[in-house]
């Protein structure tokens, strides 16, 4: 009378999933699943961000017949009025001249945070000026470090965390982060003041955690704009030494500006800068 109602088996997910043979298991490559990518992919990243900086540019930085003018209102304001310099590669150079000389506005082109009027900026031997606004924010992430004389540190992040900013932003490997910043804090002298916030510290503190986290993401160039302006004689000359100890160790490039007379003599070469153009150039020091 009734019929007997027959109800399909359901197939499980994984019934429904053909096996994987065991070469295919094998060679299936592994995946990293707090990053999103393949293990070996990783260890590419890795490999890439601790090579050594084998390329060899000469110059690294080169300023041909650069002008920079401005417009404001109804007059034109000539800043920089034909600059030619360079930078080689292990080479600390320093840009002499009083306040509004034009020192910050040619650190800023150097940088790519400005274009000039006329003339040519090359940087790893291209021209660095005429690239477009994308491009030259991807190379400041990777090959250039800014220092800037208010230290520009988060107040609410430790020295640690500080440091390590700058490695999330240039989209370095999250497992290298650690050992770099615990290294370029040790570098400046902070190894035990790491988890300390700026207004926990000294201005000399601060600025060298500024040096840590300018150079944590391995730049080919730093770009250090009166770096020593607001310290004293001590920590002046602990700033230098600390300049010294990364031209040495970590294959870097600096360019800054200063006022600073006493600390002139340390310099590879040093650009004075009156009104716009530069009036003379010193070879100092030997390259070390």
């Amino acid at each position: 009378m009734f019929r007997k109602l027959r109800f399909k088996k359901p197939v499980s997910r994984a019934e429904d999933t053909p096996i994987e043979s065991e070469e295919q298991a094998e060679s299936a490559e592994p995946v990293d699943l707090d990053k999103g990518q393949s293990i070996s992919e990783r260890k590419a990243a890795e490999d890439a961000f601790n090579r050594a900086r084998d390329n060899t540019y000469d110059p690294l930085l080169r300023v041909t017949e650069v002008k920079r003018t401005f417009q404001v209102g109804s007059e034109r304001i000539q800043v920089l009025k034909g600059i030619n310099m360079e930078v080689s590669q292990g080479q600390l150079v320093m840009l002499k001249g009083r306040s509004g000389s034009g020192k910050t506005t040619l650190l800023n082109m150097l940088g790519g945070l400005d274009l000039p009027t006329e003339g040519e900026i090359w940087f790893k031997n291209e021209p660095f000026s005429t690239w477009s606004d994308e491009k030259r924010t991807y190379t400041r992430r990777q090959d250039i470090g800014f220092i800037f004389q208010a230290f520009a540190l988060m107040p609410l992040l430790s020295a640690y965390e500080n440091v390590e900013l700058s490695l999330r932003m240039a989209k370095v490997p999250k497992s290298l982060w650690k050992p770099r910043v615990q290294h370029c804090l040790e570098l400046v002298g902070l190894g035990k003041r790491m988890n300390h916030r700026p207004y926990e510290m000294s201005g000399g503190e601060q600025q060298r955690v500024a040096i840590a986290k300018a150079i944590a993401h391995k730049p080919l160039l730093l770009l250090a704009d009166e770096p020593t302006a607001d310290l004293d004689t001590q920590m002046v000359a602990q700033v230098m030494g600390v300049f010294h100890q990364i031209i040495r160790t970590e294959n870097i490039s600096i360019c800054m500006t200063t006022h600073d007379p006493t600390i002139l003599e340390v310099a590879d070469h040093v650009y004075e800068m009156v009104d716009g153009r530069f009036v003379s150039k010193v070879g100092a020091a030997p390259t070390v």
